[in-house]
């Protein structure tokens, strides 16, 4: 089967955020009812903001990981083989983790 074994999750790292603007504004709500006295309203607003910023660091997560998703999913596939994903892996762990590139670094002294 060729095509989206994953429904092309790799090209839709950008969608985590489809109710940000929403969020955003219930967020303001909040923070209007907390200035009001509305009882638990405060960790209401809290929590929504909690909810933002894991909705950044969730963002970052997915851009960072977009090359090895779009690898696994095209390997299931059957779009790329199994040699082309690792070698996607391999590019994804030498722009993103400075162990495995120092770990390289050390091999190619032997």
């Amino acid at each position: 089967m060729s095509g989206g074994s994953y429904n092309y999750l790799y090209c839709h790292v950008n969608g985590l955020e489809a109710q940000r603007g929403d969020i955003e504004a219930m967020r303001d709500r909040l923070n209007e009812l907390e200035r009001e006295g509305v009882p638990g309203a405060a960790r209401a607003a809290r929590l929504t903001r909690y909810v933002l910023i894991h909705l950044d660091l969730a963002e970052q997560r997915a851009q960072e990981l977009a090359d090895v998703w779009h690898a696994v999913e095209w390997r299931d596939s059957c779009d790329w083989g199994d040699d082309t994903m690792r070698e996607a892996f391999e590019a994804w762990a030498e722009k993103t983790d400075p162990r495995y590139s120092e770990a390289a670094a050390g091999d190619s002294g032997k």
